[in-house]
């Protein structure tokens, strides 16, 4: 897994995009959440329901961390961990 930083700007830092064989997700920062949206999520599976966010896309589907959430930890890795197969496949 590889992590760089994408579409910087004068005005903006850019956005953090972890890859693998292709993109797996990037981070964005909100003043109430994190966003980590996956590039393939619609095509992934998520039994754990970690996806909250971007549910109507076609392609992309994402995961809004807010201040004080647990995260499944299991299926949080799971979930890279099917993102990084469906890139190698």
């Amino acid at each position: 897994m590889v992590e760089e930083w994408t579409w910087v700007k004068p005005t903006h830092p850019g956005t953090p995009v972890w890859s693998h064989n292709g993109g797996i997700c990037t981070g964005e920062t909100y003043k109430s959440a994190v966003k980590l949206t996956f590039f393939e999520g619609a095509s992934l599976e998520d039994p754990s329901g970690l996806f909250n966010s971007s549910l109507e896309g076609k392609t992309r589907r994402a995961l809004d961390l807010h201040e004080g959430d647990k995260i499944d930890e299991k299926a949080f890795k799971a979930l890279i961990r099917a993102a990084v197969a469906l890139n190698t496949s």
